[in-house]
């Protein structure tokens, strides 16, 4: 494929798709040319993939409205013949994220798939369910100031205002959900404020027996409830998909919303809504047996082991059983206690490290890495600014959690309401907040002192190397994976080529092999490196970090540079990378595998920068 016309390529994949009267608009990543198109229909994906150079086709026209064309290393001179011959305005980069992708059929995928929708169903109601958490935390505190406070019109119509985000969960996940199905969220919706209208809750108290279509109906309360609003959604999603293939265009306008939400609710009162309800039941009172019988082990574990899910981008995956948490049993004695642990142990490190700083400038700044912990409840510019890259500190992270969230547990500490996870926010723990105190000062002290005693310096990257035949040189510092755990589906499916993935550790990527930089990515968050033997390697940072548009990379050379194995490459901010929400795995991939082999290769292991962990053959 060394010898393909990109001419004829861009010309086949153009007619493939329908013609460049059915293209809307094209644009690209580092991987991919992305297709607006007008009439997905007209787009024949046999043909798409029958195109020489051509890796494979995602149709993601049903989500994000994108057709997909994957082309690896063929992709930046094909892009360039579409947008010459057709004369097409050249697009921004778009987004990477595939996780619609098709994926074989495992029991990890489906649980990380069910992970995925709940925690993407719960998010947009995360910040409502804070901000009414809070609100009822500070009129909490002004019944303290006040015996008369509760009596006033003030305390009666904000408590109805901070008590409206739990009381209307269910309607708030019905929106999530819909959108990431990528279903109407009115249809969801409705179902969920089904479940809370005035006529169910009169029937509820008349507790008189009903029945939907001979169907017995179970009489259960859903306010606040997350299960059964999910199962709805979801259900909702699949029927409007069916009912918009099965019904003719000129009626879908008049029967798909309104069959979409009937069918549902016929499922959802007879079925799934109870469903949800008893699961909602039997998940709380998990979590209650955790709290009332280990919490002390629990919250310690999971204050320890936080700062490595943050770093994998994991944590929110905890965040719906948080909700589910503060709706049954009513109190959240496990997930907000650690995270509050967490962060105040991050804190707690940097102010130990601070202490062993000689340079004041640089201990000014760690100093307020510490303080933006404990009371701004941020800690990524303190893991990656200073504990992750010094690498001791961490340990004190840990320790600082395990023994706080001992504390915690031991004394009972539980929260309420949601609220962020900072020192500011201990009113949220109520009449426990004693506790929380306790296990806070613990968490911050003995971090602190292990990250004093431990000390640590910031690892740098490794200096060029004298690169022998086919070796390939860590680019990045961190664990090693398979392209199966880094969780893109193109990467994953090895459409471009052998390869791995990293954890990083360290927010520098070095060149793998002596070479010259062949491509950069527009938003900087890729390049491509010919080494001298004819491999061809791409290092990908971070996933969907395309839509970064270049924030927190800095590329240190410049395509066509001649590069030195162990050579800085680019520099990358993982803080950044995790504020936007994105994954910080790292894809390195030999993009034209079909002419090389790579060898001696072995992932789950830590490599550092400049640490042979294979070889190519080419």
């Amino acid at each position: 494929m060394a010898n393909l016309d990109y001419e004829q390529v861009a010309y086949d994949v153009v007619m493939a798709v329908g013609g460049p009267d059915n293209i809307k608009a094209v644009a690209h990543c580092m991987t991919r040319i992305r297709f607006l198109l007008n009439d997905p229909k007209k787009a024949n994906t046999t043909d798409v993939k029958a195109v020489p150079g051509v890796l494979g086709v995602f149709d993601a026209t049903g989500t994000s409205g994108e057709y997909m064309v994957i082309l690896g290393q063929h992709l930046l001179p094909v892009y360039e013949a579409v947008i010459k011959k057709f004369k097409f305005a050249e697009g921004a980069a778009v987004n990477e994220n595939l996780d619609d992708i098709k994926k074989p059929l495992t029991f990890s995928g489906v649980i990380s798939d069910t992970i995925g929708f709940i925690s993407a169903s719960v998010a947009p109601c995360v910040p409502g369910l804070i901000a009414g958490g809070m609100l009822k935390v500070f009129l909490l505190l002004g019944t303290l100031l006040s015996s008369t406070f509760a009596s006033t019109g003030v305390y009666r119509l904000l408590s109805i205002a901070g008590d409206a985000p739990f009381y209307f969960l269910p309607v708030f996940v019905a929106y999530g959900a819909a959108n990431k199905l990528g279903g109407t969220p009115a249809y969801a919706m409705i179902c969920a404020l089904s479940l809370l209208h005035n006529n169910w809750l009169a029937i509820l108290s008349a507790k008189d027996p009903i029945t939907m279509l001979g169907v017995p109906v179970r009489l259960m309360s859903y306010s606040g409830s997350l299960v059964p609003a999910l199962l709805l959604a979801w259900c909702a999603g699949k029927v409007e998909k069916w009912l918009n293939k099965v019904i003719p265009g000129i009626f879908k306008a008049i029967f798909v919303g309104m069959g979409t939400v009937a069918i549902t609710m016929v499922f959802g009162f007879t079925a799934l809504a109870p469903l949800g309800g008893y699961l909602g039941m039997y998940l709380g009172n998990f979590f209650a047996y955790l709290a009332n019988n280990i919490g002390f082990i629990t919250v310690g574990v999971l204050a320890c082991v936080l700062p490595w899910l943050i770093i994998a981008g994991m944590h929110h995956s905890l965040v719906p059983f948080m909700a589910q948490s503060i709706s049954n049993p009513g109190y959240d004695a496990i997930f907000r206690p650690a995270f509050i642990l967490h962060n105040m142990s991050e804190g707690g490190a940097c102010i130990g490290s601070a202490l062993r700083e000689k340079d004041p400038e640089k201990r000014a700044e760690i100093f307020s890495l510490g303080i933006g912990c404990i009371f701004a409840g941020v800690t990524e510019p303190a893991i990656y600014g200073n504990n992750l890259p010094k690498k001791t500190p961490m340990y004190g992270v840990m320790a600082g959690g395990a023994v706080g969230g001992v504390v915690a547990g031991l004394m009972g500490a539980r929260a309420y309401v949601m609220g962020y996870s900072t020192i500011l926010a201990v009113p949220i723990f109520q009449d426990t907040i004693v506790g929380i105190l306790a296990a806070i000062a613990t968490a911050i002290v003995v971090a602190a002192i292990v990250a004093f005693i431990l000390g640590g310096k910031e690892a740098s990257a490794a200096k060029t190397i004298d690169a022998a035949k086919n070796m390939l040189y860590a680019p990045v510092t961190g664990k090693y994976i398979t392209l199966e755990e880094i969780g893109d589906g193109v990467f994953s499916a090895g459409m471009l080529g052998q390869g791995c993935g990293v954890i990083p550790e360290s927010a520098i990527a070095c060149s793998p092999v002596n070479g010259e930089v062949i491509s950069i990515a527009d938003s900087l968050h890729a390049l491509g490196i010919k080494s001298d033997d004819g491999a061809e390697i791409l290092i990908h940072v971070g996933l969907d970090t395309v839509g970064m548009k270049g924030k927190g990379f800095k590329p240190l050379v410049k395509v066509g540079d001649k590069v030195k194995a162990g050579q800085e490459v680019l520099r990358f901010d993982l803080g950044a990378i995790a504020a936007a929400g994105h994954p910080a795995t790292t894809a390195v991939i030999i993009t034209n595998s079909d002419d090389c082999k790579l060898l001696d290769f072995k992932t789950g292991q830590r490599y550092e920068t400049g640490e042979i962990f294979g070889t190519v053959e080419v």
